[in-house]
This record gives C-alpha cells, structure tokens and sequence, in this order.
C-alpha cells in the first residue's frame, strides 16, 4: 500500500489504524507513527536524562524497538502507553548502566523555543531568564528518578494520573504521592534560591532542541 493509501479522504488515521496498517507490511504507516511520535519521545527521554545525544540515542532504539515488536502489540492499552512505555525502559536501563548522577535539562532560552513576543527581549531579561533555568536545572536534580519521571510525564507531557499509574506499574496513589511530594521538593528548592511558585516553570514544553534542530532523530535503516 502506498503512503497515499493511508489516509482516507484527508482524514489523519488514528495510531491504531497506522499500527494495523504497519504489521500488514505498510511502511509508510509506520513512519507516520515515528512522524507522530519522535518529538515527545525524544522530550520525555532528554527530560530524564539530561543529554541531549543520549536522549537521540533513547528515541532512535525506542522506535526501532517498537518495530521490532510491533505484531505483539495487542491493542489493549493506547499506542502511545505503549511506546512511552519502551522509552522509560530504556531510559532506566541508561541510568543503571551509566551509575551517575543524571543530569536534567536547563530550562532556559537555549533549549526552549523563543516565542513571537520574545524579539523585544532585553538583555537584562534574557540574563534573568537564564539565570532562572539553571536555578530550576539544580531543583530538578534534588528530585528522585521516580519524581522527576512523574513530574516530566504529568506536566510536560500532559498524561492523566492512571496513564502514568500504568506506564511505572505502581497504584494510582503512588503516582500521586510522587507529583506532590516531587513538586514540594521542587517548590522548596526553588524557594531557597528566592523563587516563589510553580506557575509557568514545570509546565513549559519541552520542544526547544527539536525546535532548534531539523535533523532527523529515528533511522530505520540502522
């Protein structure tokens, strides 16, 4: 089938109808899921780690392994649990093996996309916002793994409490329990370096490496 066949009328198939199409030997579909699904896979993968070519290393064998395994997937839970999934197993698999302190990504005007409204900036503004971002970089780093993991999946990435519950195999209440005490500690870590309150810092899209790159993460042919 070819990558004209797999939309109908201009409708987007959904994921499960590119993956049904993809295990019937559908190429293209598979590389609409990649399309799809790089950006926030290699997001979620820089968030936990911090590097940024390990997290492109994490994406690239997220997909592929996803590939590999594609006709074991069943359908009963949603293609991107599914794929988020592989990704934080890989990421885990990282942190054992590296055994260091992982680093997390700086949330300042280097990896964040700059907004229309930001070409008036000043340069004293920009330095405060720089300085911002390191202070953030080393809250994040006081988090535990499974606390930063939470925080990067419920407030960047936008998954409900039992999407997350389901993706670390741990009971809704723990996951609960994870955001709220990761987010206290991000709170009073931020508070001691004389930042006060949450809003418009844990919910900034994580895109600005992607934003600021046009080469491509996943290759299929490697």
């Amino acid at each position: 089938m070819s990558g004209a066949q797999t939309a109908v009328f201009g409708m987007q198939r959904t994921d499960e109808e590119l993956v049904a199409l993809s295990t019937a030997g559908d190429m293209e579909s598979f590389n609409q899921l990649v399309v799809r699904w790089e950006r926030p896979i290699f997001a979620l993968a820089y968030r936990v780690l911090g590097r940024e070519e390990d997290a492109r290393d994490i994406c690239q064998e997220t997909f592929l392994r996803a590939f590999r395994a594609l006709k074991g997937f069943k359908g009963q839970a949603k293609f991107s649990s599914w794929i988020y999934r592989i990704a934080l197993n890989l990421c885990r698999d990282w942190i054992r093996r590296e055994r260091r302190t992982t680093k997390v990504t700086s949330l300042d005007a280097d990896t964040e996309p700059a907004p229309a409204d930001r070409s008036a900036e000043t340069a004293e503004e920009r330095v405060v916002r720089h300085d911002l971002g390191r202070v953030i970089t080393r809250a994040m780093s006081a988090l535990s793994e499974e606390q930063r993991t939470t925080i990067v999946l419920k407030e960047y990435h936008g998954l409900t409490f039992q999407e997350i519950a389901d993706l670390q195999k741990c009971p809704l209440s723990t996951v609960k329990t994870r955001l709220y005490q990761g987010l206290g500690v991000l709170r009073r870590q931020l508070q001691r370096s004389g930042v006060h309150g949450l809003e418009g810092i844990v919910g900034l899209p994580p895109t600005g490496l992607m934003a600021r790159s046009s080469r491509k993460v996943v290759n299929l042919d490697r």
